[in-house]
């Protein structure tokens, strides 16, 4: 994992992050914690259309679980009384 203190980025600028960027994300380390990570944009949108794509792949599989009659509706407390009932 890639770290850098965030006064070393106050001190030196942003630039210095950019050799550590190569090779992957950095993560910022401010008050003996990991705050921040810097990416590059590429990276980014890669992660943006990876959560993207996955968000798809669930709400789809939510339909078919739906469409396929998987899913009863009910209240919360008729799911309690289902689980005590199950004893």
């Amino acid at each position: 994992m890639n770290t850098i203190s965030a006064l070393e980025i106050k001190r030196r600028g942003i630039s210095v992050v950019d050799k550590q960027i190569e090779s992957g994300p950095v993560h910022v380390i401010k008050n003996n914690r990991p705050q921040y990570v810097v990416m590059t944009e590429d990276r980014y949108q890669n992660l943006m259309e990876e959560m993207n794509e996955a968000w798809e792949l669930r709400i789809k599989a939510s339909l078919e679980e739906a469409v396929s009659g998987q899913v009863r509706r009910g209240t919360a407390d008729d799911l309690i009384r289902e689980i005590f009932s199950a004893d």
